[in-house]
């Protein structure tokens, strides 16, 4: 997508082109886990790392692709929108010059107290647990900024009608860190023992500078240039930093919830967070084909409109918005939950990693993807809250989302005995409770929704997912019968023809249920194969 003329609608190439670069990097996102899982198994090793490398993540989920990047993108969107690239550029280079100088004083102080840290945020961990962990921390902790400004990036280049290469840094993360990872471990040691987790936090250093670095030409061709600029008492600064403090607690809902999980997992003992980590992984994986990419393309979208005026234009594409994002998810949410067992025992069940631990992760798997539907529409209603300017309805959600986790984990986790897969199952819930209760507040605002079209759709696609349920049901009985026992090349085979035949009997049920969206779909899949 490399035009820069703005335009009104809803532009589901340029979602397509996203959702395929996000796949790539959630496909080389679950190979590094994999990689990692093989080669140190699903115990402490890997609690361990997944809980030091979730201390920057988080961050980065609150700054870098949350609070910073929503606020960020909106202020930009709009400066552009009113004709001034000058000014646009000016603003990028003040937010830039002041991220680099408040991270890079938070990574000081990060890396200083990350036993503090580390007490605080897995309090369940055993003193040498702990003390890996806060090592780890300390190693990972510049990756806060590294992400940070390669976020900036990616939203002037979204901003500017560039979507492609933006979705595709994710993945020179991956391969930075796959490749860094495996060769510096195995420097450390041979054997993969714990020590090798070193060579594994320096490598997702290497990954987070290739995210930033390969941007960078993209952006130099739009004619941007960087200049540090300490003048910050500047409208765009304002505007920004009045949108983070309540978008750093409403856009990453989410990940504080996942946060409280872990801190809950590391009194499960070893795996629990791991375990918790890898099921979260790949119920992302549609999520990042349709969730991600949908919420990419409507905020700018959506932040022009409310330039414009245009309020109908608003409400519409929005609501298109929302219906592509659980039309496109909710049959993915279907074959999750039914196929949970065979899915992560073919992508994970290898080298240090037993059947054991692959049965504990499929049942948080299984959890988690209640939610899935939830977690795609918040990635566009949230956005458009931003492009409103009303910035605290979901941060005031999102506070009741929060205590609402630590109720449903105490009662599913302690109470009920599920464990882990309490805490996938409260996270699933309170996705589901965010989005309905933003739903029906953007309705209010707006003055409705076209609620009635949405509710149409969603019984004809309840219908359409039924021949896909039965598929998976029909295949765990026949094909996938013995799936514990098969070798791998056959249980992969299995599973493709599975998944292939339950979306192809569900694509053509929904389009003789005359679902609209699946049609454009069709006409626009036809269009291309005849080019």
């Amino acid at each position: 997508m490399t035009t820069d003329e703005p335009s009104n609608r809803l532009n589901t190439k340029a979602a397509g082109i996203i959702g395929l670069a996000v796949m790539c990097s959630r496909l080389l996102g679950l190979l590094r886990e994999q990689i990692f899982a093989a080669l140190f198994g699903g115990g402490l090793a890997m609690d361990a790392f997944t809980a030091a490398f979730r201390i920057p993540n988080l961050l980065r989920d609150l700054f870098a692709e949350g609070a910073l990047s929503m606020a960020f993108v909106t202020t930009f969107s709009k400066t552009i929108a009113r004709g001034s690239d000058e000014d646009a550029w000016r603003l990028a280079n003040k937010v830039a010059t002041m991220t680099a100088s408040v991270l890079g004083v938070l990574c000081i102080f990060g890396m200083v107290f990350s036993p503090e840290l580390v007490a605080l945020l897995a309090p369940g961990f055993d003193p040498d647990k702990a003390a890996l962990t806060a090592h780890l921390t300390r190693i990972m902790f510049p990756f806060i900024l590294l992400v940070s400004l390669a976020a900036l990036v990616m939203g002037m280049l979204n901003a500017k009608n560039r979507f492609g290469v933006p979705a595709m840094a994710s993945s020179f993360f991956n391969i930075g860190s796959i490749v860094g990872g495996v060769l510096l471990g195995f420097w450390i040691d041979p054997h993969f023992g714990p020590r090798a987790l070193i060579g594994l936090a320096f490598a997702t250093l290497i990954g987070g500078g290739l995210q930033l670095a390969v941007q960078l030409p993209s952006l130099a061709r739009l004619g941007y240039r960087f200049r540090p600029d300490i003048h910050w008492r500047d409208p765009g600064i304002k505007a920004i930093l009045l949108l983070m403090g309540p978008a750093v607690i409403a856009a990453s809902t989410t990940q504080i919830n996942v946060l409280v999980n872990s801190m809950f997992a590391s009194t499960l003992g070893d795996g629990a967070i791991f375990w918790l980590a890898i099921a979260f992984r790949l119920m992302q994986l549609p999520l990042g084909l349709f969730g991600v990419a949908l919420g990419t393309v409507t905020l700018p979208l959506l932040s022009r409109l409310v330039v414009g005026g245009k309020t109908q234009e608003f409400r519409s594409e929005l609501a298109r918005a929302l219906r592509w994002g659980l039309l496109l998810t909710l049959p993915s949410m279907a074959g999750l939950m039914l196929l949970a067992e065979p899915i992560i025992s073919v992508v994970y069940q290898h080298g240090k990693f037993n059947a054991e631990q692959a049965a504990q992760a499929a049942g948080a798997l299984r959890f988690y993807a209640i939610g899935i539907g939830g977690y795609a529409a918040l990635k566009v209603l949230v956005n458009a809250f931003y492009a409103l300017d009303r910035r605290k309805t979901p941060m005031l959600v999102s506070f009741v989302a929060v205590g609402l986790n630590l109720i449903l984990n105490w009662i599913f986790t302690f109470r009920l005995g599920w464990g882990h897969r309490g805490l996938a199952f409260s996270t699933g819930c309170v996705a589901t409770f965010n989005f309905l209760l933003l739903y029906f507040l953007m309705q209010s605002q707006l003055k409705g929704l076209e609620s009635r079209r949405l509710l149409s759709m969603l019984a004809r696609l309840a219908l359409a997912i039924v021949p896909l349920v039965a598929v998976c049901v029909a295949s765990s009985h026949w094909l996938l019968a013995d799936w514990q026992h098969q070798a791998l090349l056959p249980k992969i085979a299995a599973l493709l023809v599975t998944v292939i035949a339950g979306a192809g009997l569900f694509a053509a049920s929904g389009i003789l249920l005359h679902i609209e969206e699946l049609k454009e779909l069709r006409d626009a899949f036809m269009r291309r194969l005849r080019r």
